[in-house]
């Protein structure tokens, strides 16, 4: 809030667009919501969003903690910064669709599902100018995490890279990440990120070539741009965000059939075909 307010904004004529559901960009949604705020969301973001807000969902993740294997790193969902930060009640949010339009001034804006990231992503194309307002589908110089929502979701890494290609021959001139800087050249960055997770596969099937991993070992034997030698050294959080990142990998060559899964003892274990 101090920094919407060194920014000078008018909170009476300010409202709240929610790209995707992470805590870093949905967590003063209640607080602002209450103080007056349209706040709009894409429907399952937002619908996840609330339910973000009950101790039911949480409890989910003692059940991934199992699934992955991570009990063994002493590691709680009140780790999990998505517990720490989002909303802690619901929001009303006002609920957005494909194609939508939002008219600010002279810019008309058109609402874009493109999930991957979260289940409910979504962006805002303004076709006259070319401008994109992307959230955390498309980042420069980082990579978006594609983590697991939930068997029920599907193939996600599947769902990111189809949207990806999605908005690959939009006309955008600039395109407006949620974090680091704009660009200009959208297209090259898309072919970019394809790319990573092309080798991001290569990688994973090289790891659970030999013998049956879980999530966590799969993790913990991929390569991170940290600063931590080793997966003992990994913060809770950073640990919760690469396995997910692993299960989305390994649950996208599952679906291509290059890999399969077993259950043993309620911990999941996978190898290549």
């Amino acid at each position: 809030m101090n920094g919407i307010e060194e920014l000078g904004l008018d909170l009476n004529k300010t409202d709240l667009l929610v790209t995707h559901l992470h805590a870093d960009h949905s967590g003063l949604a209640a607080v602002l919501s209450k103080q007056g705020f349209r706040v709009y969301s894409g429907e399952t973001d937002g619908h996840m969003i609330n339910k973000m807000a009950t101790a039911e969902y949480w409890n989910t993740f003692n059940d991934y903690k199992k699934l992955f294997s991570l009990t063994q790193d002493n590691i709680n969902f009140d780790d999990h910064p998505g517990y720490k930060f989002s909303p802690k009640e619901p929001v009303d949010f006002i609920l957005l669709h494909e194609n939508d339009e939002i008219n600010i001034g002279e810019f008309s804006f058109k609402v874009v599902n493109i999930p991957g990231h979260t289940p409910g992503h979504i962006g805002l194309y303004e076709e006259r100018h070319k401008l994109f307002f992307c959230g955390d589908h498309i980042l420069g110089k980082i990579t978006p995490n594609i983590a697991f929502w939930g068997f029920e979701y599907g193939d996600m890494l599947e769902v990111y890279l189809k949207n990806l290609r999605k908005i690959y021959d939009y006309d955008i001139n600039y395109l407006f990440p949620a974090h680091r800087f704009i660009i200009k050249d959208h297209k090259t960055r898309i072919n970019e990120l394809i790319s990573h997770h092309e080798s991001r596969l290569d990688e994973v099937m090289n790891i659970i070539k030999e013998e049956k991993k879980t999530v966590r070992d799969t993790a913990a034997s991929m390569h991170w741009e940290l600063r931590y030698d080793k997966w003992e050294d990994f913060p809770n959080p950073q640990k919760w965000f690469a396995s997910g990142e692993a299960m989305s990998h390994l649950e996208h060559l599952l679906y291509m059939g290059k890999a399969e899964r077993t259950e043993e003892n309620g911990v999941l274990y996978y190898k290549l075909k």
